[in-house]
């Protein structure tokens, strides 16, 4: 006879393959006064830490409004009602903590074209007006 002790599926959540590279859905459970409702974080997994042991968690990073935001899930915290795998991709790093940068210049240099085109735009309305 098992005995249940927490009401999290371990089996399941052991079989979870969480990977870096992964991109996937974490349907989180929110609590707010007596109700709780599911909120979903879909992002990118930059790293999974200490295996499949009680401690482990797994870090998700997303772009809100040119804001990078991360989280860090433990892997078998109750909160977490389920993980859906969106895409799997093939990557060369355990760890991807260099796409923080890599994000930030990307932003950086989408936003110097943004500025480019405003100019260009603004110098077309000034000659037209003469």
């Amino acid at each position: 006879m098992a005995i249940n002790i927490s009401p999290v599926n371990i089996e399941e959540r052991k079989k979870l393959d969480v990977r870096s590279g992964d991109t996937v859905r974490v349907w989180q459970k929110i609590k707010e006064g007596d109700k709780t409702r599911l909120q979903a974080f879909e992002g990118l997994v930059l790293a999974r830490k200490h295996g499949s042991e009680a401690g482990s968690t797994f870090t998700v990073r997303k772009v809100v409004d040119g804001v990078g935001v991360e989280k860090i899930f433990p892997l078998y915290s109750p909160n977490i009602d389920s993980v859906e795998m969106i895409r799997r991709s093939k990557v060369r790093r355990a760890k991807l903590y260099y796409i923080r940068e890599k994000a930030t210049k990307e932003i950086k240099r989408h936003m110097r074209k943004i500025m480019t085109v405003k100019e260009v735009k603004e110098e077309k309305t000034e000659e037209a007006k003469a």
